[in-house]
Formats: structure tokens, C-alpha cells, sequence
């Protein structure tokens, strides 16, 4: 019961905590959306484009680019309230756990992906939902498992987006953000890659 009790407390101090940095990171996104709209969304070229070492580039960007307003818009839930959980574990170790999903699953989407400029956060939201889930089998501590707890509660639906759905929809960089939460929570936790924080 203490160990309950300690968990639910480190989720609200990262509650408490989260807000300048994850309000950082939605000024960021939303001020280049913003100059990507008045460009008519000519940025989004620096987007993922599979199999072309133009493309290479957007492993980098295409987190930070989206197709339109509601695109964005409708990331920036899932992306707080994951973000959220996962700064339970301090600042060091979110940055680290973000930077390893965006980048694997980037080279994924560029090697195996669909001829066409992939964009979006959504890879990394994968991530994120896929990594609270597996951490909280290969810890089983308490604190891990309230996190995918809540993680089930609130988002049970995303597994539904590595299918495929509508064209403009990078289901693969859905599948690949998924597969990148999985693998990066297995090495973190097998140690093969030193936790931060």
C-alpha cells in the first residue's frame, strides 16, 4: 500500500512539475506550425521521405512538423498527458526516452515506410504509450505500473492507429513509434543503454 501510495504522489508532483517544460514544447510545436501554415506547409518537404537521403533529414524535423491545425491539435493531448507520466522519472530520463523513439522510429519509417512525406509527432505520442506499457511487465514496480494504468485508462484506443486507415495517415510511423516504445523500454531496462536521471 505505501508503495501505491508513494507512485500516485510521484505522478502529481510530475503533474505539478511538467507545466513550463511541456508548455515549452507546445510553443515550439505551435509557433512552427505557425510559420508552416503562412508557408502553405512547404516546411513539411522536411518531413520523412523513405528511401531518399533528402528524407534522412526529417528524422530530425518531422516531429515537429504537421499536416494541418487539427493534425497538431489533436497530438498535443495524448503528447501532454504521456509526456507527463513519463517526466515521473525526472527530466534526464525523458529527454533520453524521447530522443531514442524519434530516432528509431524515424529510421524505421525511412527504411520501410510508403513513398511520401511522413510527419508528425504522432511516432513518439506511439512511443511514449507503447513504452508506459512494457515498462510497467519488465519492472513490475508500482510506480510503473499505475503509469501504464493510467496510460490503459486514458488512451486504450491508440492501438488502433498502426493500422492502415486513410492515405494521408503515416500508420507506419504509428507502428514504427509503437515498436520504437517497445524496444527502447526493453534496452533501458536490460541495461544495455544507461538510464538518465
Amino acid at each position: 500500500m505505501q508503495n501505491l501510495t508513494n507512485a500516485l504522489l510521484s505522478v502529481i508532483d510530475s503533474a505539478i512539475d511538467s507545466p513550463p517544460l511541456l508548455g515549452a514544447m507546445l510553443l515550439l510545436l505551435w509557433s512552427v506550425h505557425a510559420i508552416n501554415a503562412l508557408l502553405a506547409y512547404r516546411l513539411n518537404v522536411f518531413g520523412i521521405y523513405p528511401r531518399r537521403s533528402v528524407g534522412l533529414r526529417g528524422i530530425l524535423f518531422s516531429p515537429f512538423l504537421h499536416g494541418s491545425a487539427g493534425h497538431l491539435f489533436f497530438n498535443c493531448i495524448p503528447l501532454v498527458v504521456l509526456a507527463t507520466l513519463i517526466l515521473v522519472n525526472g527530466q534526464a530520463f525523458f529527454f533520453q526516452v524521447t530522443a531514442m523513439i524519434a530516432v528509431l522510429s524515424g529510421v524505421l519509417t525511412w527504411l520501410l515506410g510508403r513513398r511520401a512525406f511522413h510527419v508528425g509527432a504522432s511516432s513518439v505520442i506511439m512511443g511514449y504509450w507503447s513504452f508506459l506499457l512494457v515498462d510497467a511487465v519488465l519492472q513490475r514496480s508500482a510506480l510503473s505500473i499505475v503509469l501504464a494504468a493510467l496510460c490503459l485508462y486514458y488512451f486504450a484506443g491508440m492501438y488502433t492507429n498502426i493500422f492502415p486507415r486513410e492515405e494521408k495517415t503515416s500508420w507506419e510511423g504509428h507502428l514504427f513509434g509503437l515498436l520504437s516504445g517497445v524496444a527502447v523500454s526493453y534496452v533501458l531496462v536490460r541495461g544495455w543503454v544507461p538510464a538518465l536521471g
